[in-house]
């Protein structure tokens, strides 16, 4: 009887108390350390992939406001061939430094791309300055000596004074029946300011100098006869013997004196251009174009003329420029004499 109660109470206790729960079983470690190396590596793309984005954004909106210096555009104006390309660079407007400078860097532009087999310069200028003048012409002819290929001028509209003169550095010239051109000569001009300082504002300016013509020609008095033939010696007249001088070496058909004849500063309709050989042919772009592949050897060729991209930074300064800001530099400006390769009869 003892033996059947101990046996219940034994029973009893393994009812009343159970053993310890076995832990639930545990994943595999190696498992979770790949996923998270997968999420670790894909963040990390998507971060890289999110910063190069940014950085594009970054460049691109760089590019629209301050523009790419040096890089141009290509817009196909006639079908062909890639293989063989005519490229033609527009000079338009007034000739300063800076058209001076865009110019170079589209014939440089030429230089480098080897498919380029000639150019055609479409000029419609009436000229500038002695300087920007001076500048394209020799960028044109150091093209045609380093590369050997053909350069064909083509006028339209007005290409007279420092637009011929940079003409003259081609191979040939081709001209609008409708063109303006000539006016070889020299101009210079600058504001007399005596009347409006003195009389009209009260302003009486003081010029303290080392030496009697450190101030010739003068903004503040008219000039003598002896300051006019100063301006004539020193300034025109050697502007005006280069000009002689580039003509008679870019028109080999033309003497130098008949060079000096036409060279009173007359402008010549398209006829008389080409009766007087200042220019080659009357025609269109088309046959400017047909004139380069004739002389660059290829039958077919695709005609591209180069743009340049728009820049949000160049339209703003162009529109500064056009506000009236008097200062130092305005003044000197105004006051300092222009030595132009121009044609303008109300300047």
């Amino acid at each position: 009887m003892d033996f059947e109660q101990g046996n219940n109470r034994t029973e009893l206790s393994q009812t009343q108390s159970p053993g310890p729960t076995p832990p639930p079983a545990e994943k595999p470690a190696k498992k979770r350390r790949g996923w998270r190396i997968f999420w670790g590596i894909l963040f990390a793309l998507s971060v890289m992939a999110n910063i190069v984005l940014f950085l594009t954004i970054i460049g691109m909106g760089a590019a629209f406001v301050v523009g790419q210096r040096g890089i141009f555009t290509e817009e196909v104006i006639q079908a062909g061939p890639r293989t063989a390309k005519i490229a033609v660079i527009a000079l338009e407007g007034i000739i300063e430094n800076v058209k001076a400078q865009e110019i170079y860097r589209q014939l440089k532009t030429a230089r480098e791309d080897s498919r380029v087999k000639g150019l055609v310069i479409r000029i419609n200028s009436p000229g500038g300055t002695i300087s920007g003048s001076d500048q394209i012409y020799s960028e044109i002819r150091k093209y045609r000596a380093k590369t050997d290929k053909p350069v064909v001028a083509f006028m339209q509209g007005v290409a007279a004074s420092g637009g011929y003169y940079a003409s003259v550095a081609c191979d040939q010239i081709v001209a609008e029946p409708t063109a303006i051109t000539g006016s070889v000569g020299v101009m210079v001009g600058y504001f007399v300011l005596q009347q409006l300082l003195e009389e009209k504002l009260g302003i009486l300016p003081v010029i303290s100098k080392s030496g009697q013509k450190k101030d010739w020609p003068s903004a503040f008095e008219p000039p003598t006869e002896e300051q006019r033939q100063y301006i004539q010696d020193k300034l025109i007249h050697p502007a005006y013997e280069r000009f002689v001088q580039v003509v008679a070496e870019g028109r080999p058909s033309l003497t130098l004196a008949d060079v000096r004849r036409l060279a009173d500063g007359s402008i010549y309709g398209c006829q008389e251009a080409l009766d007087e050989k200042l220019i080659d042919k009357i025609g269109y772009l088309d046959d400017a174009i047909e004139q380069t592949k004739s002389l660059a050897g290829v039958k077919e060729a695709q005609v591209v003329e180069y743009r340049k991209p728009f820049s949000l930074s160049e339209l703003l300064v162009s529109r500064s420029r056009n506000l009236i800001k008097i200062d130092k530099s305005t003044l000197y400006e105004l006051c300092t004499p222009d030595v132009l390769y121009l044609w303008n009869a109300n300047y």
